[in-house]
């Protein structure tokens, strides 16, 4: 019985020896675009001036959460900047939006789909499934033989392991969203298309931004392990504190981590709430006069205040002569 063994890693391994001598010249240009993208924007994020940064982070809190969110979000990139950890965590910050608006961009297309289609949901659950419990290590591995130790190895298994929640959570608020609603759409003839933009997506857009969330917080989770690989940033000094056992510079990257984490979750989810809007004064007072308004009596209508008084003396009855 020892001697019996099925031998899934070797077919595992010549998959990945087929995909990477046919393919390889696809995975090249793949590598060249992922690696464009993260310049892109870790100069827009690092080139500029440390303040410069964090003005613009902080007047983008106070716009979304008010002038609490902008202060904590102020000091917190202080801090940062106070433990030296500034160009580390923009190096971060630019693996995490790259990488989570390509996994967005791939996940909420195929909610969709799976939303729409019995069929597509059954086969790609189980993907899912296996997407997210596979350890994360397991992804770096193919990784590295397609596109070589660097960011880009980083990238790609971040979006593999991000990716699973936004499919989830699209297609659970589009399934979600009342059917009366979506019958009313079709009895005045709109198409599964307009349907789907203007009363599915919107309806659906809590649960979805829900899921845009959960897929940047776990892209922020794999600093550290596409920190093995060579991405750089924070999840590189935690790697080197440990290979040191410097407990110091650990808990200064950790807590950049942290800082980070903090920013991105309290900023995206207050994109997917609602904020009441104060009315006006203007509507203030009218809401104030409506009352009043509805309880006064309508005017007479032009010439119509004659044959009013004339009907209104024709349908009085006569008087009564007083009982003695």
């Amino acid at each position: 019985m020892n001697e019996f063994r099925i031998p899934l890693g070797e077919w595992a391994e010549s998959v990945v020896d087929f995909i990477t001598d046919v393919f390889s010249g696809f995975f090249a240009v793949l590598r060249a675009i992922f690696a464009a993208l993260y310049d892109a924007v870790d100069l827009v994020l690092a080139s500029p001036p440390f303040w410069a940064v964090i003005i613009v982070a902080v007047a983008l809190a106070f716009f979304v959460r008010g002038w609490k969110f902008a202060l904590g979000s102020a000091v917190g990139f202080l801090l940062i900047v106070g433990v030296d950890q500034w160009e580390n965590a923009m190096d971060t910050l630019a693996l995490v939006l790259v990488a989570s608006a390509i996994a967005i961009a791939i996940s909420v297309p195929v909610g969709i789909l799976a939303a729409r289609s019995d069929t597509a949901s059954k086969i790609i659950k189980p993907i899912l499934d296996f997407m997210q419990t596979m350890p994360a290590f397991v992804y770096l591995i193919p990784a590295l033989i397609l596109f070589r130790v660097g960011v880009v190895p980083g990238i790609v298994a971040t979006i593999i392991f991000a990716m699973a929640p936004g499919v989830r959570l699209t297609e659970l608020g589009i399934r979600g969203v009342d059917k009366e609603v979506v019958e009313a759409g079709q009895a005045f003839g709109a198409s599964p298309g307009r349907i789907l933009r203007q009363i599915q997506l919107p309806l659906a857009m809590p649960s979805i931004s829900a899921g845009i969330n959960q897929v940047i917080m776990l892209s922020l989770s794999m600093v550290v392990i596409a920190g093995l690989v060579g991405a750089g940033g924070l999840g590189a000094q935690v790697v080197a504190s440990l290979g040191r056992v410097d407990v110091g510079l650990g808990f200064e990257a950790g807590l950049a981590v942290v800082i980070l984490a903090i920013f991105l979750d309290r900023l995206t989810a207050s994109f997917g709430t609602r904020r009441a809007r104060r009315p006006s004064r203007t509507e203030r007072a009218a809401d104030a006069a409506s009352p009043a308004a509805s309880s006064a009596p309508l005017p007479p209508a032009p010439g119509s205040s004659a044959r009013t008084a004339t009907t209104s003396a024709d349908a009085t009855p006569a008087p009564t002569p007083a009982s003695r």
